[in-house]
Protein backbone atom coordinates (compact mmCIF):
# COMPACT_ATOMS: atom_id res chain seq x y z
CA UNK A 1 0.00 0.00 0.00
CA UNK A 2 1.28 3.55 -0.72
CA UNK A 3 2.52 5.81 1.74
CA UNK A 4 0.26 8.87 1.80
CA UNK A 5 2.38 11.17 -0.41
CA UNK A 6 2.68 15.16 1.52
CA UNK A 7 2.82 16.96 -2.20
CA UNK A 8 0.65 16.84 -4.81
CA UNK A 9 2.24 18.64 -7.47
CA UNK A 10 4.44 16.91 -10.02
CA UNK A 11 7.96 14.91 -8.66
CA UNK A 12 10.99 17.03 -9.40
CA UNK A 13 12.57 12.91 -9.42
CA UNK A 14 11.45 9.81 -9.49
CA UNK A 15 13.22 6.17 -9.28
CA UNK A 16 11.07 3.58 -9.97
CA UNK A 17 11.24 -0.22 -10.72
CA UNK A 18 13.63 -1.64 -7.59
CA UNK A 19 13.30 -2.41 -4.29
CA UNK A 20 12.74 0.19 -1.68
CA UNK A 21 13.90 0.05 2.39
CA UNK A 22 12.38 2.74 3.98
CA UNK A 23 14.26 1.00 6.97
CA UNK A 24 10.80 2.95 8.93
CA UNK A 25 9.21 1.60 11.96
CA UNK A 26 6.75 -1.17 10.09
CA UNK A 27 9.95 -1.82 7.50
CA UNK A 28 7.90 -1.17 4.90
CA UNK A 29 8.96 -2.36 1.71
CA UNK A 30 8.25 -0.84 -1.75
CA UNK A 31 9.40 -0.26 -5.50
CA UNK A 32 9.34 3.54 -6.36
CA UNK A 33 9.96 6.84 -4.43
CA UNK A 34 8.92 10.33 -5.29
CA UNK A 35 11.18 13.53 -4.66
CA UNK A 36 10.28 16.88 -4.51
CA UNK A 37 12.43 20.24 -3.75
CA UNK A 38 14.13 18.79 -0.60
CA UNK A 39 11.70 16.07 0.17
CA UNK A 40 9.98 12.95 -0.23
CA UNK A 41 7.01 13.30 -1.69
CA UNK A 42 5.16 9.61 -2.23
CA UNK A 43 6.74 6.04 -1.35
CA UNK A 44 4.60 2.88 -2.91
CA UNK A 45 4.58 0.96 -5.91
CA UNK A 46 5.13 2.15 -10.11
CA UNK A 47 1.48 3.00 -10.40
CA UNK A 48 0.68 4.63 -6.57
CA UNK A 49 3.82 7.13 -7.74
CA UNK A 50 2.69 7.78 -11.58
CA UNK A 51 0.55 10.64 -10.78
CA UNK A 52 3.36 12.49 -9.31
CA UNK A 53 5.58 12.09 -12.82
CA UNK A 54 5.25 15.53 -15.07
CA UNK A 55 6.97 16.63 -17.66
CA UNK A 56 9.91 17.75 -15.96
CA UNK A 57 10.26 15.22 -13.53
CA UNK A 58 13.56 13.11 -14.06
CA UNK A 59 12.62 9.26 -13.95
CA UNK A 60 15.47 6.84 -13.24
CA UNK A 61 14.60 3.06 -13.57
CA UNK A 62 15.90 0.85 -10.91
CA UNK A 63 15.77 -2.53 -13.11
CA UNK A 64 15.43 -4.32 -9.59
CA UNK A 65 18.48 -1.98 -7.91
CA UNK A 66 17.83 -1.39 -4.08
CA UNK A 67 17.21 2.34 -2.33
CA UNK A 68 17.46 2.78 1.01
CA UNK A 69 18.29 5.93 3.15
CA UNK A 70 22.16 7.70 2.98
CA UNK A 71 24.34 6.61 5.71
CA UNK A 72 25.07 8.55 8.97
CA UNK A 73 29.07 8.07 9.91
CA UNK A 74 28.89 8.58 13.73
CA UNK A 75 32.77 9.47 14.47
CA UNK A 76 33.54 10.74 10.75
CA UNK A 77 36.90 12.87 10.40
CA UNK A 78 35.58 13.77 6.83
CA UNK A 79 37.75 16.59 6.29
CA UNK A 80 41.14 14.66 6.15
CA UNK A 81 40.36 13.10 2.99
CA UNK A 82 40.52 15.85 0.88
CA UNK A 83 43.35 17.65 2.81
CA UNK A 84 45.04 13.90 1.72
CA UNK A 85 45.00 15.81 -1.52
CA UNK A 86 47.30 18.76 -1.24
CA UNK A 87 50.07 16.43 -0.63
CA UNK A 88 52.22 14.66 -2.99
CA UNK A 89 51.70 10.92 -2.83
CA UNK A 90 54.68 8.36 -1.84
CA UNK A 91 51.97 5.31 -2.55
CA UNK A 92 53.58 2.62 -4.75
CA UNK A 93 57.30 3.36 -3.90
CA UNK A 94 58.75 0.18 -3.60
CA UNK A 95 62.40 0.57 -3.45
CA UNK A 96 64.36 3.59 -1.67
CA UNK A 97 65.15 4.38 -5.53
CA UNK A 98 61.75 5.10 -6.97
CA UNK A 99 61.67 7.39 -3.39
CA UNK A 100 64.15 9.43 -4.63
CA UNK A 101 63.13 9.48 -8.28
CA UNK A 102 59.57 10.55 -6.79
CA UNK A 103 61.46 13.17 -5.04
CA UNK A 104 63.57 14.59 -7.77
CA UNK A 105 60.65 14.91 -10.06
CA UNK A 106 58.99 17.25 -7.19
CA UNK A 107 61.72 19.03 -6.57
CA UNK A 108 62.11 20.13 -10.19
CA UNK A 109 59.16 21.77 -10.59
CA UNK A 110 59.28 23.35 -6.93
CA UNK A 111 61.11 26.85 -6.73
CA UNK A 112 64.69 26.42 -4.86
CA UNK A 113 64.18 26.82 -1.14
CA UNK A 114 60.70 25.99 -1.08
CA UNK A 115 59.76 22.95 0.87
CA UNK A 116 58.42 19.80 -0.74
CA UNK A 117 56.36 18.27 2.32
CA UNK A 118 54.70 14.77 1.09
CA UNK A 119 52.15 12.36 2.74
CA UNK A 120 53.81 9.50 4.61
CA UNK A 121 55.49 6.01 3.00
CA UNK A 122 53.53 3.23 3.00
CA UNK A 123 50.09 2.70 1.56
CA UNK A 124 46.37 4.78 1.98
CA UNK A 125 44.93 4.50 3.93
CA UNK A 126 46.77 2.81 6.59
CA UNK A 127 50.19 3.70 5.78
CA UNK A 128 51.82 0.70 7.33
CA UNK A 129 55.19 0.82 7.32
CA UNK A 130 58.24 -1.64 7.98
CA UNK A 131 61.89 -2.01 7.25
CA UNK A 132 61.26 -4.92 4.51
CA UNK A 133 58.61 -2.48 2.39
CA UNK A 134 61.73 -1.46 -0.07
CA UNK A 135 63.86 -3.55 -1.57
CA UNK A 136 66.16 -2.27 0.01
CA UNK A 137 65.15 -3.39 3.32
CA UNK A 138 65.71 -0.35 5.68
CA UNK A 139 64.15 3.08 5.69
CA UNK A 140 65.74 6.28 4.25
CA UNK A 141 67.65 8.66 5.52
CA UNK A 142 68.38 11.79 4.92
CA UNK A 143 71.61 11.29 2.99
CA UNK A 144 68.93 9.37 0.59
CA UNK A 145 66.53 12.59 0.42
CA UNK A 146 69.52 14.54 0.28
CA UNK A 147 69.46 12.64 -3.54
CA UNK A 148 66.43 14.02 -4.41
CA UNK A 149 67.39 17.57 -3.58
CA UNK A 150 69.60 19.52 -1.11
CA UNK A 151 68.22 22.99 -2.62
CA UNK A 152 64.90 22.37 -1.23
CA UNK A 153 63.87 21.52 2.47
CA UNK A 154 62.09 17.61 1.55
CA UNK A 155 59.68 16.56 4.71
CA UNK A 156 58.27 13.26 4.77
CA UNK A 157 55.36 13.64 7.30
CA UNK A 158 54.46 11.07 9.46
CA UNK A 159 51.08 9.21 9.21
CA UNK A 160 48.08 10.57 11.75
CA UNK A 161 48.26 7.90 14.68
CA UNK A 162 45.47 6.29 14.62
CA UNK A 163 46.33 5.44 11.06
CA UNK A 164 48.81 3.41 11.51
CA UNK A 165 50.82 2.50 14.64
CA UNK A 166 53.41 3.63 16.92
CA UNK A 167 56.22 4.52 16.58
CA UNK A 168 55.03 7.76 13.83
CA UNK A 169 57.51 8.00 11.12
CA UNK A 170 58.85 11.62 9.77
CA UNK A 171 61.67 11.30 7.40
CA UNK A 172 64.10 14.93 6.73
CA UNK A 173 66.57 15.96 4.08
CA UNK A 174 69.52 17.72 5.31
CA UNK A 175 68.33 20.97 4.67
CA UNK A 176 64.89 20.14 6.34
CA UNK A 177 66.94 19.18 9.44
CA UNK A 178 69.20 22.51 8.98
CA UNK A 179 65.76 24.48 8.77
CA UNK A 180 64.47 22.98 12.03
CA UNK A 181 67.77 23.34 14.35
CA UNK A 182 68.37 19.14 14.04
CA UNK A 183 71.82 18.95 14.31
CA UNK A 184 74.23 16.53 16.28
CA UNK A 185 73.56 16.86 19.81
CA UNK A 186 70.25 18.52 19.33
CA UNK A 187 67.75 17.94 21.86
CA UNK A 188 63.98 16.44 21.84
CA UNK A 189 61.00 19.09 22.27
CA UNK A 190 59.10 15.65 23.86
CA UNK A 191 60.44 12.59 25.60
CA UNK A 192 58.26 11.16 22.87
CA UNK A 193 59.93 12.00 20.42
CA UNK A 194 63.34 10.61 19.47
CA UNK A 195 65.79 11.81 17.11
CA UNK A 196 67.71 9.19 15.08
CA UNK A 197 71.29 9.05 15.29
CA UNK A 198 73.89 7.23 13.60
CA UNK A 199 77.16 5.47 15.32
CA UNK A 200 78.61 9.04 15.46
CA UNK A 201 76.15 10.74 16.35
CA UNK A 202 74.96 12.84 13.68
CA UNK A 203 70.96 12.80 12.86
CA UNK A 204 70.13 10.44 10.29
CA UNK A 205 67.53 12.17 9.12
CA UNK A 206 64.85 9.96 10.99
CA UNK A 207 62.33 10.72 13.79
CA UNK A 208 60.14 8.71 15.53
CA UNK A 209 57.45 9.74 17.80
CA UNK A 210 55.61 7.04 20.76
CA UNK A 211 52.23 8.81 20.56
CA UNK A 212 49.30 8.52 17.92
CA UNK A 213 49.05 12.15 17.57
CA UNK A 214 52.41 13.89 15.93
CA UNK A 215 54.27 16.52 17.93
CA UNK A 216 57.64 17.09 15.94
CA UNK A 217 55.24 18.68 13.28
CA UNK A 218 54.32 21.34 15.60
CA UNK A 219 57.30 21.83 17.44
CA UNK A 220 60.77 20.94 15.33
CA UNK A 221 58.94 21.40 12.40
CA UNK A 222 56.56 24.10 12.79
CA UNK A 223 57.86 26.57 10.00
CA UNK A 224 57.40 23.70 6.96
CA UNK A 225 53.89 24.47 5.24
CA UNK A 226 50.86 23.76 7.14
CA UNK A 227 47.04 23.45 6.38
CA UNK A 228 45.31 26.61 6.32
CA UNK A 229 41.89 27.17 7.12
CA UNK A 230 41.67 28.13 3.04
CA UNK A 231 43.22 24.63 2.18
CA UNK A 232 39.99 23.02 4.76
CA UNK A 233 37.70 25.23 2.95
CA UNK A 234 38.83 24.25 -0.59
CA UNK A 235 38.81 20.84 -0.09
CA UNK A 236 36.18 19.74 1.92
CA UNK A 237 33.62 19.58 -0.99
CA UNK A 238 36.23 16.89 -2.15
CA UNK A 239 35.56 14.88 0.76
CA UNK A 240 32.04 15.51 0.54
CA UNK A 241 32.44 14.25 -2.78
CA UNK A 242 34.11 10.67 -1.39
CA UNK A 243 31.67 10.07 1.15
CA UNK A 244 29.39 10.66 -0.93
CA UNK A 245 30.76 8.12 -3.47
CA UNK A 246 30.25 5.57 -0.87
CA UNK A 247 26.76 6.45 0.40
CA UNK A 248 27.37 9.03 3.41
CA UNK A 249 25.28 11.55 3.94
CA UNK A 250 25.97 12.87 7.17
CA UNK A 251 28.37 12.82 9.29
CA UNK A 252 28.69 13.37 13.30
CA UNK A 253 32.29 14.55 14.45
CA UNK A 254 31.71 14.54 17.87
CA UNK A 255 35.84 14.36 18.60
CA UNK A 256 35.06 17.91 18.30
CA UNK A 257 36.04 21.02 15.46
CA UNK A 258 37.95 23.36 16.24
CA UNK A 259 37.34 27.06 15.16
CA UNK A 260 39.77 26.58 11.54
CA UNK A 261 37.47 23.28 11.07
CA UNK A 262 34.22 25.12 11.62
CA UNK A 263 34.70 28.08 9.73
CA UNK A 264 35.96 26.18 6.48
CA UNK A 265 32.53 24.10 6.58
CA UNK A 266 30.84 27.28 6.80
CA UNK A 267 32.14 28.93 4.20
CA UNK A 268 31.11 25.64 2.53
CA UNK A 269 27.79 26.13 3.08
CA UNK A 270 27.63 30.09 2.52
CA UNK A 271 28.04 28.78 -0.71
CA UNK A 272 25.71 26.15 -1.44
CA UNK A 273 28.40 23.68 -1.95
CA UNK A 274 27.80 21.11 1.59
CA UNK A 275 26.59 17.16 -0.06
CA UNK A 276 27.13 15.89 3.22
CA UNK A 277 25.13 16.91 6.67
CA UNK A 278 27.25 17.63 9.70
CA UNK A 279 26.79 18.16 13.08
CA UNK A 280 29.81 19.13 14.88
CA UNK A 281 30.49 19.17 18.32
CA UNK A 282 32.42 21.96 19.71
CA UNK A 283 36.47 21.85 20.49
CA UNK A 284 37.85 23.95 23.40
CA UNK A 285 40.88 24.73 24.07
CA UNK A 286 41.86 24.46 27.61
CA UNK A 287 45.65 25.88 28.26
CA UNK A 288 46.42 27.79 31.12
CA UNK A 289 42.50 28.01 31.60
CA UNK A 290 41.42 27.87 35.74
CA UNK A 291 38.55 27.38 37.78
CA UNK A 292 36.31 30.82 36.85
CA UNK A 293 37.73 30.73 33.12
CA UNK A 294 36.18 27.05 32.72
CA UNK A 295 33.32 28.77 34.14
CA UNK A 296 32.68 31.97 32.27
CA UNK A 297 33.06 29.73 28.90
CA UNK A 298 29.93 27.49 29.73
CA UNK A 299 27.96 30.59 30.52
CA UNK A 300 29.21 32.37 27.20
CA UNK A 301 28.54 29.59 24.75
CA UNK A 302 26.00 27.21 26.52
CA UNK A 303 22.89 29.42 24.58
CA UNK A 304 24.13 28.75 20.97
CA UNK A 305 25.64 25.35 21.83
CA UNK A 306 22.93 23.96 23.65
CA UNK A 307 20.20 21.26 22.45
CA UNK A 308 20.53 21.34 18.32
CA UNK A 309 22.85 24.28 18.94
CA UNK A 310 23.14 26.58 16.20
CA UNK A 311 22.68 26.37 12.20
CA UNK A 312 20.34 24.66 9.71
CA UNK A 313 19.67 20.93 7.74
CA UNK A 314 23.01 21.11 6.50
CA UNK A 315 25.19 22.63 9.44
CA UNK A 316 25.11 22.63 12.93
CA UNK A 317 27.76 23.03 15.75
CA UNK A 318 26.44 21.94 18.92
CA UNK A 319 27.75 20.52 22.40
CA UNK A 320 31.17 19.71 23.04
CA UNK A 321 33.86 17.16 23.43
CA UNK A 322 35.95 17.05 26.33
CA UNK A 323 38.08 14.44 27.78
CA UNK A 324 40.42 14.05 30.54
CA UNK A 325 44.10 15.51 30.41
CA UNK A 326 46.53 12.69 29.90
CA UNK A 327 50.04 14.55 28.51
CA UNK A 328 49.57 18.09 29.52
CA UNK A 329 52.70 19.44 28.26
CA UNK A 330 52.98 17.38 25.16
CA UNK A 331 49.28 18.69 24.27
CA UNK A 332 50.46 22.30 24.87
CA UNK A 333 53.15 21.76 23.06
CA UNK A 334 50.85 20.48 19.69
CA UNK A 335 48.82 23.59 20.95
CA UNK A 336 51.03 26.02 20.29
CA UNK A 337 50.99 26.01 16.13
CA UNK A 338 46.97 27.10 16.72
CA UNK A 339 45.11 28.28 14.96
CA UNK A 340 46.67 25.49 12.92
CA UNK A 341 45.62 21.63 13.74
CA UNK A 342 47.46 19.37 10.85
CA UNK A 343 45.16 16.29 10.89
CA UNK A 344 43.01 16.64 14.07
CA UNK A 345 40.57 19.54 12.93
CA UNK A 346 40.04 19.76 16.97
CA UNK A 347 41.96 21.40 19.35
CA UNK A 348 45.09 19.22 20.76
CA UNK A 349 44.48 21.08 24.66
CA UNK A 350 40.65 19.94 24.98
CA UNK A 351 41.63 18.01 27.89
CA UNK A 352 41.52 19.41 31.47
CA UNK A 353 42.95 17.91 35.05
CA UNK A 354 39.93 15.34 36.00
CA UNK A 355 38.77 17.49 39.01
CA UNK A 356 38.24 20.70 36.43
CA UNK A 357 36.51 17.98 34.21
CA UNK A 358 34.26 17.26 36.68
CA UNK A 359 33.48 21.16 37.50
CA UNK A 360 32.73 21.51 33.58
CA UNK A 361 30.58 18.12 33.22
CA UNK A 362 28.29 19.40 35.75
CA UNK A 363 28.08 23.30 34.77
CA UNK A 364 27.12 21.37 30.99
CA UNK A 365 24.56 19.10 32.95
CA UNK A 366 23.29 22.16 34.48
CA UNK A 367 22.77 24.27 31.66
CA UNK A 368 21.66 21.41 29.32
CA UNK A 369 24.79 21.55 27.23
CA UNK A 370 25.61 17.96 25.03
CA UNK A 371 29.07 16.00 25.88
CA UNK A 372 31.25 14.04 23.53
CA UNK A 373 34.02 12.05 25.03
CA UNK A 374 36.25 9.46 23.97
CA UNK A 375 36.58 5.69 25.98
CA UNK A 376 34.31 3.88 28.52
CA UNK A 377 36.47 5.54 31.52
CA UNK A 378 34.71 8.65 31.04
CA UNK A 379 31.19 7.25 31.82
CA UNK A 380 32.18 6.93 35.39
CA UNK A 381 32.40 11.13 35.11
CA UNK A 382 29.17 11.19 33.70
CA UNK A 383 27.75 9.48 35.96
CA UNK A 384 29.09 12.48 38.34
CA UNK A 385 28.06 15.04 36.50
CA UNK A 386 24.07 13.64 36.26
CA UNK A 387 24.40 14.42 40.22
CA UNK A 388 24.28 17.76 39.75
CA UNK A 389 21.59 17.64 36.67
CA UNK A 390 20.01 14.87 35.07
CA UNK A 391 21.35 14.41 31.39
CA UNK A 392 19.20 11.55 30.16
CA UNK A 393 17.33 13.33 27.41
CA UNK A 394 20.77 15.13 26.56
CA UNK A 395 22.01 12.41 24.46
CA UNK A 396 26.00 12.68 25.74
CA UNK A 397 28.09 10.38 23.33
CA UNK A 398 30.72 8.03 24.23
CA UNK A 399 33.17 7.21 20.91
CA UNK A 400 35.47 4.25 20.61
CA UNK A 401 34.56 1.94 23.56
CA UNK A 402 36.64 -1.08 23.42
CA UNK A 403 35.03 -2.88 26.12
CA UNK A 404 31.78 -2.41 28.00
CA UNK A 405 30.17 -4.91 30.67
CA UNK A 406 27.02 -5.50 31.87
CA UNK A 407 27.30 -2.68 34.61
CA UNK A 408 28.52 -0.09 32.00
CA UNK A 409 25.35 -0.80 29.49
CA UNK A 410 22.74 -0.70 32.15
CA UNK A 411 24.59 2.78 33.38
CA UNK A 412 24.67 3.77 29.32
CA UNK A 413 21.21 3.03 29.57
CA UNK A 414 20.14 4.78 32.15
CA UNK A 415 22.15 7.92 31.25
CA UNK A 416 20.46 8.02 28.14
CA UNK A 417 23.96 8.25 26.14
CA UNK A 418 24.97 7.46 22.86
CA UNK A 419 27.28 5.00 21.47
CA UNK A 420 29.33 5.27 18.87
CA UNK A 421 31.64 2.10 17.41
CA UNK A 422 34.69 1.64 16.41
CA UNK A 423 34.32 -2.19 14.50
CA UNK A 424 37.75 -1.31 12.55
CA UNK A 425 39.79 -1.03 15.21
CA UNK A 426 38.70 -3.25 17.72
CA UNK A 427 37.19 -6.44 15.94
CA UNK A 428 38.70 -5.97 11.59
CA UNK A 429 41.96 -4.65 12.78
CA UNK A 430 42.93 -5.51 16.44
CA UNK A 431 40.21 -7.84 17.39
CA UNK A 432 42.45 -10.80 18.37
CA UNK A 433 44.51 -8.26 20.17
CA UNK A 434 42.06 -6.71 22.31
CA UNK A 435 40.47 -10.57 22.95
CA UNK A 436 43.75 -11.48 24.00
CA UNK A 437 44.13 -8.37 26.32
CA UNK A 438 40.45 -8.99 28.28
CA UNK A 439 40.50 -12.57 28.20
CA UNK A 440 37.83 -15.30 26.85
CA UNK A 441 35.76 -15.07 29.96
CA UNK A 442 35.41 -11.15 29.04
CA UNK A 443 35.50 -11.74 24.78
CA UNK A 444 31.54 -10.71 25.00
CA UNK A 445 32.41 -7.45 26.42
CA UNK A 446 34.14 -6.50 23.39
CA UNK A 447 32.57 -3.85 20.66
CA UNK A 448 29.22 -5.06 22.42
CA UNK A 449 26.56 -3.70 19.59
CA UNK A 450 24.38 -6.65 20.42
CA UNK A 451 23.59 -5.99 24.22
CA UNK A 452 23.40 -1.85 23.69
CA UNK A 453 20.58 -2.60 21.09
CA UNK A 454 19.14 -5.07 23.50
CA UNK A 455 18.90 -2.46 26.43
CA UNK A 456 17.71 0.15 23.96
CA UNK A 457 20.62 2.21 23.59
CA UNK A 458 21.65 4.77 20.65
CA UNK A 459 24.37 2.84 18.51
CA UNK A 460 25.78 4.48 15.67
CA UNK A 461 28.56 2.79 13.22
CA UNK A 462 31.57 5.08 12.10
CA UNK A 463 34.90 4.73 10.23
CA UNK A 464 37.02 7.32 11.84
CA UNK A 465 38.19 7.78 8.48
CA UNK A 466 40.44 4.69 7.90
CA UNK A 467 38.28 3.53 5.46
CA UNK A 468 35.77 6.46 4.74
CA UNK A 469 33.59 3.48 3.78
CA UNK A 470 30.92 2.36 6.41
CA UNK A 471 30.08 -0.85 4.47
CA UNK A 472 32.78 -2.70 5.53
CA UNK A 473 31.14 -1.26 9.50
CA UNK A 474 28.18 -2.83 8.90
CA UNK A 475 29.77 -6.23 7.52
CA UNK A 476 32.00 -6.11 10.82
CA UNK A 477 28.97 -5.79 12.93
CA UNK A 478 27.39 -8.10 11.04
CA UNK A 479 29.66 -11.06 10.43
CA UNK A 480 32.73 -10.35 12.85
CA UNK A 481 35.78 -11.54 11.95
CA UNK A 482 39.14 -10.26 13.02
CA UNK A 483 41.66 -9.69 10.03
CA UNK A 484 44.97 -11.53 11.30
CA UNK A 485 43.46 -14.79 12.12
CA UNK A 486 39.94 -14.79 10.45
CA UNK A 487 38.37 -15.48 14.34
CA UNK A 488 34.99 -14.49 15.08
CA UNK A 489 35.17 -11.95 17.88
CA UNK A 490 32.48 -12.33 20.22
CA UNK A 491 29.77 -14.21 18.38
CA UNK A 492 27.52 -13.58 20.37
CA UNK A 493 27.75 -9.61 19.74
CA UNK A 494 26.91 -10.25 16.26
CA UNK A 495 23.58 -8.03 14.95
CA UNK A 496 21.52 -9.06 11.60
CA UNK A 497 21.97 -7.30 8.55
CA UNK A 498 18.79 -4.83 8.79
CA UNK A 499 19.58 -3.86 12.44
CA UNK A 500 23.58 -2.97 10.90
CA UNK A 501 21.76 -1.00 8.32
CA UNK A 502 19.11 1.10 11.05
CA UNK A 503 23.01 1.69 13.07
CA UNK A 504 24.17 3.14 10.02
CA UNK A 505 20.84 5.14 9.02
CA UNK A 506 18.28 5.83 11.89
CA UNK A 507 20.21 5.59 14.69
CA UNK A 508 23.09 8.04 12.95
CA UNK A 509 20.10 9.82 12.73
CA UNK A 510 19.09 9.85 15.94
CA UNK A 511 22.74 10.41 17.31
CA UNK A 512 22.68 13.53 15.58
CA UNK A 513 18.97 14.69 17.22
CA UNK A 514 17.97 14.38 13.30
CA UNK A 515 15.77 11.27 13.76
CA UNK A 516 12.43 13.34 13.00
CA UNK A 517 13.61 14.69 9.33
CA UNK A 518 15.73 11.90 8.05
CA UNK A 519 17.12 8.36 8.77
CA UNK A 520 14.30 6.81 7.16
CA UNK A 521 12.67 6.50 3.48
CA UNK A 522 9.18 8.47 4.49
CA UNK A 523 7.10 11.22 2.98
CA UNK A 524 7.58 14.72 4.18
CA UNK A 525 11.21 13.31 5.32
CA UNK A 526 13.99 14.71 3.59
CA UNK A 527 15.33 13.15 0.74
CA UNK A 528 18.47 12.03 1.44
CA UNK A 529 19.35 7.79 -0.29
CA UNK A 530 21.33 5.76 -2.03
CA UNK A 531 20.71 3.39 -5.02
CA UNK A 532 22.83 0.52 -4.23
CA UNK A 533 23.49 -2.39 -7.27
CA UNK A 534 22.26 -5.09 -4.90
CA UNK A 535 20.50 -5.38 -2.27
CA UNK A 536 21.82 -5.51 0.99
CA UNK A 537 20.15 -8.32 2.94
CA UNK A 538 20.84 -10.23 0.30
CA UNK A 539 23.76 -10.01 -0.93
CA UNK A 540 27.03 -12.36 -0.18
CA UNK A 541 29.27 -11.35 2.94
CA UNK A 542 32.16 -10.54 0.86
CA UNK A 543 30.12 -8.24 -1.27
CA UNK A 544 28.59 -6.79 1.49
CA UNK A 545 31.68 -5.09 2.51
CA UNK A 546 32.25 -3.77 -0.44
CA UNK A 547 28.76 -2.39 -1.74
CA UNK A 548 29.23 0.94 -3.11
CA UNK A 549 26.00 3.21 -4.26
CA UNK A 550 25.49 3.91 -7.75
CA UNK A 551 23.74 7.17 -6.76
CA UNK A 552 23.41 9.36 -4.31
CA UNK A 553 21.33 11.79 -3.40
CA UNK A 554 21.30 14.49 -0.52
CA UNK A 555 18.21 16.92 -0.06
CA UNK A 556 16.32 15.95 -3.15
CA UNK A 557 19.68 16.09 -5.03
CA UNK A 558 21.94 14.19 -7.01
CA UNK A 559 25.33 14.71 -5.07
CA UNK A 560 27.01 11.74 -7.09
CA UNK A 561 26.48 9.22 -10.16
CA UNK A 562 28.59 6.33 -10.44
CA UNK A 563 25.77 4.39 -12.74
CA UNK A 564 22.06 6.13 -13.51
Amino acid sequence: MAQTPVLTTAADLVLRGGKVLTLDAASRRASAVAVRAERIAAIGSDRDIAHTIGPRTRVIELGGRTVMPGLTDGHAHLDREGLKGLLPSLSGCRSIRELIDRLAALASGTPPGAWIVTMPIGEPPEYRWSEAMFEEGRLPTRHDLDRASTRHPILVRSAWGYWNRQPLLTFANSAALAAAGIRKGASSPSPLVRIEVDAGGEPTGVLREDTLQPIAEFTLFRMAPQFTEDDRARTLDASMRMYNAVGTTAVFEGHGAADELINAYRRLRAGNRQTVRATLAFSPGWSGAGEADVRDWVADHAARLRGRGEGDAWLRVAGLFAEVEAEPSDSRLRAQCRPRTGWAGFNYDHGLPRERLVQLLRAAARERLRVCAIQAPMLELFAEAARAALIDDLRWVIAHPITLDAAQIARIRDLGVCITTHTNAYIWNRGSAVLAQVGAEREETICPIRSLLDAGVCVSLATDNVPISLWPCIWQAVERIGRDTGQVIAPGQRIGREEALRCATTQGARLCMDEADRGTLEPGKLADLIVLPEDPLTVSAERLAALAPDLTVAGGRIVWEGRP
